[in-house]
């Protein structure tokens, strides 16, 4: 067995790894290096939201209920999470098929074995939890990070419960047992066996936190901060939702993926053409000029010089509407001259 997990182990080590789609923390909406508290806190939550009970006929919610089980019993197997996290999931499957496939639990025994056997287990953990308040904040983000991706820091307050004297009367403290309700089958339950804890208070508190911009990234989509929101006493905090929203441009306007400007030319120009170059939201240069006649008003298509698709190489398209400056007043010989060649 020894010799199979080290020639595992070198295999794994000469693996150029790429993991497509998210990943095990993203799916379970912790960050990396999480504790196993927060990762079995989310799981939890996860779980019973995408339950295929609370979701009948809906295959996408069976789907995520089997991705968040998966991840789960990767990120609570040490063994499992050491390879996932230094070779990705594709080290972890070239570990797994040497050691023979057939190893993962089935993703109801993960539930069961998380919740407590019974019908009624997953309703009664729901009414458990208590949670503090959830806290989304509109965040402007610039077209430039949108296009190419970065990071804004966010200062960022909060309450936080510290220690005060004192007692004070609580509904922290339950004692887990499991009660028999049939043959095989057990639930699990829950007996408050306290009514005194320590004294708190809450405490204000700030730092900066980095919030990770992903091109492409549309309004309305969200970047979680697990457990960031508001404290709750005896519970668990709430989440941290920033919600994006588009800062406005000076030269570009976005319209899902496509972005719109506006160009002036002269009517010369408009009239024989011209050579012109706009700098693009990543300072690359994109020709918009012409040989031919440009119409007042007229809009025309670069493929592919919009924004990026999230999650995605493909982009959508550039939108150039032109202005043309007409001039103020003509000379008697311009008119003349332009009689000649216009009539």
């Amino acid at each position: 067995m020894a010799a199979r997990f080290a020639a595992a182990l070198f295999v794994l080590l000469n693996l150029a790894v790429a993991i497509a789609g998210k990943s095990y923390y993203d799916v379970l909406q912790v960050p990396k290096g999480a504790s196993e508290d927060q990762i079995k806190r989310s799981y939890r939550k996860l779980a019973l939201k995408y339950h295929p009970d609370k979701n009948p006929d809906n295959e996408e919610a069976n789907k995520r209920f089997a991705e968040i089980n998966n991840a789960y019993e990767v990120l609570t197997d040490q063994e499992k999470k050491k390879i996932y996290d230094r070779y990705g999931e594709e080290g972890l499957k070239q570990f797994q098929g040497g050691r023979g496939s057939g190893g993962g639990m089935n993703i109801q025994d993960i539930f069961s074995s998380f919740f407590g056997g019974g019908g009624g287990g997953m309703e009664e953990e729901e009414q458990q939890i208590l949670k503090g308040d959830e806290v989304i904040v509109e965040l402007d983000a610039s077209l430039e990070d949108l296009y190419m991706g970065g990071s804004l820091k966010v200062w960022r307050e909060k309450n936080v419960i510290k220690p005060a004297p004192g007692k004070r009367r609580c509904n922290c403290r339950n004692e887990v047992y499991h009660r028999q309700i049939g043959p095989g089958m057990y639930q699990q339950m829950t007996e408050q066996v306290c009514d005194q804890c320590p004294n708190v208070k809450f405490v204000r508190e700030g730092e900066f936190l980095t919030v990770d911009i992903e091109k492409g990234m549309k309004d309305g989509q969200e970047v979680l901060f697990f457990e960031e929101g508001e404290p709750k006493i005896d519970g668990e905090p709430g989440d941290l939702k920033f919600r994006i929203r588009t800062a406005l441009h000076s030269h570009f306007k976005r319209e899902g993926n496509d972005l719109h400007a506006t160009v002036t030319i002269s009517l010369l120009q408009a009239l024989v053409g011209f050579e012109k170059t706009i700098k693009h939201l990543d300072n690359h240069l994109v020709e918009i000029g012409t040989k031919g006649i440009t119409k007042p008003k007229e809009i025309r298509k670069f493929k592919g010089e919009g924004m990026p698709l999230y999650q995605s190489n493909k982009k959508g398209d550039l939108y150039v509407t032109f202005e043309v400056l007409f001039p103020k007043t003509l000379t008697a010989d311009q008119k003349a001259k332009l009689k000649d060649v216009l009539v």
